[in-house]
């Protein structure tokens, strides 16, 4: 899927932090981009759908690297997830959103993603649209230390033995078993 921006003169604007904070697109579910909203609006009940990406990192020994989201996370503050995952900011397109990203987490800018698939994910704060992406390869990810705590390598067993232990984000453990066949497939 990819984003559609009507004329900008045509977007209106839900809800703006005074402090000028994130903005992001209120899309509909075929892509096309109907207003922006602030993230506080995104995720403080409204839950109008935005769109958010993921990449999923797997070697060649087939291990899946997974992130340790950061202390100060408004959302699974320390739970492991998805390698990189991010809101897409207005004007921005998915793959700008994928490789910027994966710079600013883990510091990864040669990749070549590969699209999984997209669902619409609701939690009690949001709703998203998620468009998936797996990349192989023998990468050397170098979590930023502040959205990421750290990162590793962990293989299908390791994970699936984390699941419903609450090591795990609900998002990454209900997106794994869609991509899992997938990923592996890259191999």
């Amino acid at each position: 899927m990819e984003l559609i921006y009507p004329c900008a003169a045509n977007i209106p604007r839900l809800k703006e932090d005074k402090g000028g904070g994130e903005m992001f697109p209120v899309i509909e579910t075929n892509g096309t981009v109907v207003a922006m909203a602030s993230r506080s609006f995104c995720h403080g009940g409204a839950k109008p759908l935005h769109p958010a990406i993921h990449l999923h990192l797997i070697n060649r020994n087939g291990e899946i690297y997974l992130q340790r989201r950061g202390a100060e996370k408004d959302l699974c503050p320390l739970m492991w997830d998805t390698a990189v995952g991010g809101h897409i900011a207005f004007g921005e397109y998915i793959h700008e959103a994928l490789y910027r990203e994966a710079g600013e987490e883990i510091a990864l800018v040669n990749f070549h993603p590969v699209p999984l698939l997209d669902y619409l994910f609701e939690s009690e704060r949001e709703r998203e649209l998620v468009n998936v992406f797996g990349t192989v390869g023998q990468f050397q990810p170098k979590p930023d230390g502040k959205e990421v705590a750290e990162g590793r390598f962990w293989s299908c067993q390791e994970i699936e033995t984390a699941i419903g232990k609450g090591v795990l984000t609900p998002n990454f453990e209900q997106e794994y078993p869609r991509i899992r066949e997938k990923l592996l497939a890259l191999l």
